[in-house]
């Protein structure tokens, strides 16, 4: 039985909270408009993780949302990518290729998972731009930056780059090993991962280096995995909640970013769900949507990311409740339904032997 103290989730309140946000952003939130497509992963996130999409949108509709992200999709000297929106890129730009238009990492990785929610067929995407990308994006130490020859470089993109190695079924576009040595450089002691080497343990790095390890079927040894298990659990609040440092205050966000980690650590168990989805409860806006702790405005980061947690790590006896969503692959973060289309129709086409044959010649 679901606890009693336990209010609704109101899944549908939260959708419409984020297909609003897919219009037009509130004044709290324009301070993410440049982030764009990312903002889109969040709400087409939201919309299908709790089942909703085809409910609150009209075929119209997703097929003007492909179009948009098809348009970010930008090519130049170092690779094809995905933009995070046309803010940067003058109307009537007579260059081919602009140093203000150049794709970002991050934005591609959700780039390919909207379109994969909203099942295109990626005809379109530029495969051996994509993995040229990807090289131009790796440094010398392993990591990846943001944007060819510049911008962030840290755990977030690398997963990204692992991510989207992984949905192209070709690793060719990066150096595994130097980018695997990388991510051991950014363990701490106390068994999380900092953003960067000697930085402090965070919970967002921690997941995007779990998931990163286990995309390239690589797995901590016993003692590593008992000592970050140990770090994830103490993360978890009086409140229900987890916090993303040591010591610091419960955030709804990383309900998924440790809820997570601990699930690709094969620990959900630990994880107390039923405190956890009263934190998510608590968080809820009463007009849709999830904040960041009760009290604040939503956003569809949040809405997101707590939904995706609550789909990983359900409370017990939630079918049939409205805390039942589709259930969530760990690794991609994306519906396992979203993932399978992923995995199936962004890798290049396969060529058969006979089709090799007729196209030689022979």
């Amino acid at each position: 039985m679901l606890p009693t103290s336990l209010p609704p989730l109101s899944k549908s309140g939260h959708a419409t909270h984020c297909k609003r946000c897919l219009s037009g952003l509130p004044s709290s939130q324009v301070d993410i408009d440049p982030a764009k497509l990312a903002l889109s992963f969040y709400c087409l996130g939201s919309l299908d993780v709790s089942g909703e999409l085809e409910k609150k949108t009209r075929g119209w509709e997703r097929e003007q949302w492909k179009e948009w992200i098809w348009s970010q999709q930008t090519s130049g000297h170092y690779g094809t990518g995905f933009r995070a929106s046309s803010y940067m890129t003058a109307k009537h730009s007579t260059e081919e290729h602009s140093v203000h238009d150049s794709p970002q990492i991050i934005m591609t990785y959700t780039a390919l998972l909207s379109l994969a929610i909203l099942r295109d067929n990626f005809s379109r995407l530029d495969r051996k731009g994509l993995l040229k990308f990807l090289r131009s994006c790796q440094n010398t130490d392993g990591s990846f930056s943001s944007e060819p020859l510049g911008g962030d470089s840290d755990l977030r993109t690398t997963f990204c780059a692992f991510a989207i190695s992984t949905m192209l079924d070709d690793w060719s576009g990066m150096d595994v090993a130097s980018a695997l040595q990388f991510i051991c450089s950014c363990r701490t002691y106390e068994g999380g991962y900092g953003q960067s080497p000697f930085g402090e343990a965070l919970g967002g790095t921690t997941y995007c280096a779990l998931a990163a390890l286990r995309l390239a079927t690589k797995q901590l040894d016993p003692l590593d995995r008992q000592k970050t298990v140990r770090w994830l659990v103490q993360n978890q609040a009086s409140n229900g909640g987890f916090s993303g440092r040591t010591n610091k205050d419960a955030d709804a966000c990383y309900c998924f970013w440790c809820g997570a980690s601990l699930h690709v650590l094969d620990a959900g168990d630990l994880v107390d769900k039923a405190e956890m989805a009263s934190f998510v409860a608590f968080c809820q806006f009463k007009f849709g949507g999830i904040a960041k702790i009760p009290g604040e405005h939503p956003d569809p980061y949040h809405t997101y990311l707590s939904l995706a947690a609550v789909a990983l790590l359900p409370p017990d006896s939630s079918e049939g409740t409205p805390w039942a969503l589709c259930p969530l692959d760990p690794l991609l973060n994306a519906t396992y339904q979203t993932s399978s289309w992923a995995r199936a129709h962004i890798p290049a086409p396969k060529v058969d032997d006979d089709d090799a044959l007729g196209d030689a010649g022979i």
